[in-house]
């Protein structure tokens, strides 16, 4: 009965979740700082005081609040002593400290620290105006690197569907043509370039199978058209702003925006200690031109007005761009700590608190009253459409495969009617046409202009562009020169088409190889840090 009483007059009580003794009602130091802690009337609000109400509820402790006398965290100055809320903590006036205390090995050397209620690191703050960025070649930007390339291989596959159909169909060799009627495969290169973009390019098949192969053509570029520039609208909204500042190394590398970080904070801290060069030489540019603020709410305010980037806390950081639609967080996030509980080093409470902490993560409430406290009050902005991947455009090129497959078969079976009556006109056998046929028209010969002693009065290949034409006229050679003259006529056409392509898929790949570029410089720094 003794022993009862003794507890009960003493002020404890036994915790029914464990063995752990604590007091019955807790003295608690907070600071004011938004969202953690705010004052509403007498009462005080805010993340860390939803958090110290559910911590209780799980613990089962009564609690009062009360403000730190210093308004400061806690610092230790060279005789050793502690000042701001660590100080009270440590002289007995309080049994916790909850605020956005880091965890540090200075700390917690001096008083217990639980598991983290938050994770941070440390990032860097600007004006959206001065953080944004056109790329070179943010045209290809609305669609990805696959994309492009099935477009090429589209574009190249229809010219020859459209070059062979017009070999291949009678009714483009129906009776004797200019050169600039007939399709070579240059020509069928800039027919197909000017359907692409709307615009044509002259003269149009007659034959039915260039017809539906160049239907098939028109509605994909309709489609694709439409899908480029939908996506290319969207991206180049202002919500969907590039960043040329992405992270610490952009910004050292830089002069135009000057940067600094809170005087005699972790984060100077964390700079000034680094043996990391890049960190390094950050502190340095800080030190020399003295770009340090006195308060987050200076180092807001100067990257509100410009040419400013502020490096602090990412948590810190996220709430002021919630808060100021005007500014933009960096992607970069280094540097990553936790913010913990303080209470007097040994306590037997800390254990308790440290599994509510987890509990209370693992339920979600944690990431709830995150969201909760930390809510935007900018319009939401449209995301960035991501680059459509060749699987979304799969209908597209599936429609265009099947009519430039169906037009190259009615070309042949044009052409495989045509010799049948012939074979019969001529009483002969319809293979044999049919091989004559194509012999004819892959010799690139007129199948209605005979030839003349064995030679054949040969024109030279025509550059047909719009309407203008090139064309040299050549002396009579025999058939085997005609067949060496057009020979290498396509191997250089073949070479030119060919150097286009690689050209092409260069300026596709040279954005890429950049961004890898710049993941590599800082995977080795970061290694070489680390070692």
């Amino acid at each position: 009965m003794l022993f009862v009483f003794f507890f009960l007059s003493s002020g404890v009580f036994l915790n029914m979740g464990g063995s752990t003794v604590v007091p019955s009602e807790l003295r608690i130091t907070t600071i004011k700082q938004e969202p953690y802690a705010t004052t509403k009337g007498t009462q005080l609000e805010g993340f860390c005081m939803d958090l110290l109400s559910e911590i209780a509820n799980k613990v089962g402790f009564r609690y009062k609040v009360q403000l730190v006398k210093d308004n400061s965290y806690g610092r230790q100055d060279e005789s050793g002593n502690w000042n701001g809320m660590i100080g009270e903590v440590v002289r007995g006036e309080a049994d916790l400290a909850i605020a956005p205390l880091t965890l540090t090995a200075a700390r917690e050397r001096a008083v217990g620290m639980t598991k983290p209620f938050m994770q941070t690191g440390i990032s860097i703050l600007l004006r959206k105006d001065i953080s944004e960025g056109a790329g070179l070649f943010d045209f290809l930007s609305p669609f990805a690197l696959e994309t492009w390339i099935g477009v090429l291989a589209a574009y190249l596959g229809t010219a020859a569907c459209i070059y062979i159909a017009a070999r291949l169909s009678p009714c483009e060799w129906s009776q004797a043509q200019s050169d600039k009627h007939r399709f070579s495969f240059l020509y069928s290169l800039w027919y197909t370039a000017g359907a692409l973009t709307l615009q044509g390019a002259g003269h149009h098949p007659k034959a039915l199978s260039g017809r539906v192969i160049c239907c098939s053509w028109w509605l994909f570029s309709i489609v694709l058209m439409a899908c480029y520039f939908s996506n290319l609208n969207l991206s180049k909204t202002p919500e969907s702003s590039r960043l040329t500042v992405k992270g610490f190394e952009d910004l050292a590398s830089q002069d135009r925006i000057e940067y600094g970080c809170l005087a005699s904070s972790s984060t100077l801290a964390f700079f000034k200690n680094s043996n990391n060069p890049l960190y390094r030489r950050i502190y340095e540019n800080m030190e020399r031109t003295n770009s340090f603020v006195s308060s987050m709410d200076e180092g807001i305010r100067r990257a509100k007005e410009g040419n400013f980037a502020f490096i602090g806390e990412s948590v810190s950081l996220d709430l002021a761009v919630a808060r100021h639609c005007e500014l933009v967080r960096a992607h970069e996030v280094i540097g990553m700590r936790g913010y913990s509980i303080a209470a007097a080093l040994g306590s037997p409470i800390i254990k308790n608190l440290s599994v509510a902490i987890l509990q209370l993560n693992e339920a979600g409430e944690l990431a709830y009253l995150r969201s909760k406290w930390w809510a935007s009050s900018c319009i939401s902005a449209k995301a960035k459409p991501s680059a459509l991947q060749p699987h979304s455009l799969k209908g597209m090129f599936l429609v265009l495969s099947l009519g430039l497959g169906l037009g190259t078969l009615v070309a042949v079976l044009e052409l495989t009617i045509k010799s049948r009556r012939k074979a019969a006109e001529q009483q002969k056998s319809c293979c044999s046409v049919l091989t004559e046929e194509l012999r004819l028209r892959l010799r690139n010969g007129d199948v209605n202009k005979p030839q003349e002693n064995g030679t054949l009065l040969l024109l030279c290949p025509a550059w047909q562009i719009g309407g203008y034409k090139l064309q040299a006229v050549c002396a009579p050679v025999t058939g085997v020169a005609v067949r060496q003259t057009q020979t290498v006529g396509y191997v250089t056409h073949l070479v030119a088409i060919a150097a286009v392509a690689v050209s092409l898929l260069g300026l596709l790949m040279e954005s890429r190889l950049a961004s890898h570029c710049r993941r590599l410089r800082r995977g080795s720094q970061f290694l070489r840090a680390a070692a």
